[in-house]
């Protein structure tokens, strides 16, 4: 099958124009997007049309699971690449060429940094309503209980809190995008994990910005003496532990920097219970519970493992993604 990625080859182009470094594409090995080879060291190529905050995280899990599966070296072609994350990149001493020349490769006797090049911005385009925010509940959805995939329109309407008509564009939107198949007795979800990642890149980019009611800080942390003494289940309304401390929850193996908690209440009676104090720059981050909780005394007080995955994958923090890997592989190994 044809994969839209001839921009591999116009950014090796510009590369080699750039540098006098010849460079070989072979782009027919099914197991990896292209075979990059310069002064006789091959890399594996990890291309991506573009790479923004809202994917990085993604981008970041897929290289460490290539790392795993060849000794060869990585280097990540984009046709657009931004800034900041081009330089978080370079950072952490992953290798990347973008369409502009941009590049940063350091591999044996191998180094090439260049930047300043002027990329062109690909601009977003408008999503299909399956990634607007209608359909990132009915996904999220049928992510977490694919079970409900069976339920009527009307069932999935109450569900989601969502009419029947957006959950009728979504579905057949999914069926189109070859992610839902109909036989004559049952709906089938295929592909699951293209459309896990392509949920979360739309979570953390249209759903997740609309639903954060305020950022706070302890007036005085030490009235708690630790994050996970926080009594957040003795608030009114329900309140759960999302991102990093429902992560630490989960697995173990993580120090919250950021708490995050999702409520179906107000965030000032989370402030006034905690005695928060609101700062745009605080530790604690709540949002609004865009999902019909049922299980109100939900174990340890935790989101859904798939909201966590998908918060930490949207962090873009590297300790993060390491950490979404286990929950994916624990928690999620019925998506895989």
């Amino acid at each position: 099958m044809y994969k839209n990625n001839d921009f591999i080859y116009d950014a090796s182009v510009q590369f080699e124009q750039l540098t006098n470094i010849p460079v070989e594409i072979e782009s027919k090995r099914k197991e990896y997007d292209a075979i990059l080879t310069m002064n006789d060291i091959q890399f594996i190529v990890q291309a991506k049309s573009e790479i923004r905050a809202s994917n990085k995280g993604i981008i970041l899990s897929e290289i460490k699971n290539l790392k795993g599966l060849s000794r060869r070296p990585i280097i990540v072609i984009a046709k657009y690449l931004a800034v900041d994350i081009a330089k978080e990149f370079k950072n952490l001493g992953i290798n990347y060429i973008d369409i502009a020349g941009n590049a940063f490769v350091k591999e044996g006797e191998i180094f090439v940094f260049i930047s300043g090049q002027k990329a062109q911005k690909i601009a977003k385009t408008k999503q299909t309503r399956a990634f607007q925010e209608a359909g990132i509940k009915l996904i999220f959805n049928l992510l977490m209980k694919p079970d409900n995939l069976q339920c009527s329109y009307r069932e999935l309407a109450e569900m989601t809190d969502i009419s029947i008509g957006s959950v009728s564009n979504v579905m057949k939107e999914l069926e189109e995008l070859n992610f839902i198949l109909k036989t004559n007795t049952k709906r089938i979800l295929k592909n699951t994990q293209e459309l896990l990642n392509r949920w979360i890149v739309a979570y953390n980019d249209v759903l997740r910005p609309r639903i954060i009611k305020k950022r706070m800080r302890f007036s005085n942390i030490e009235d708690y003496g630790n994050w996970d003494t926080i009594p957040i289940q003795d608030i009114d309304d329900i309140n759960l532990w999302g991102g990093e401390p429902a992560a630490a929850l989960l697995t173990g193996q993580l120090q919250p920097e950021i708490l995050t908690i999702y409520t179906n209440g107000t965030w000032q009676s989370i402030a006034g219970d905690l005695k928060l104090i609101p700062d745009d720059k605080g530790e604690i981050e709540i949002l609004y519970m865009f999902w019909n909780e049922n299980e109100v005394y939900r174990e340890k007080y935790v989101t859904p493992a798939l909201l966590v995955y998908a918060d930490l994958i949207g962090s873009g923090h590297e300790r993060n993604t390491q950490i979404a890997k286990i929950i994916l592989e624990n928690e999620l190994q019925y998506i895989k």
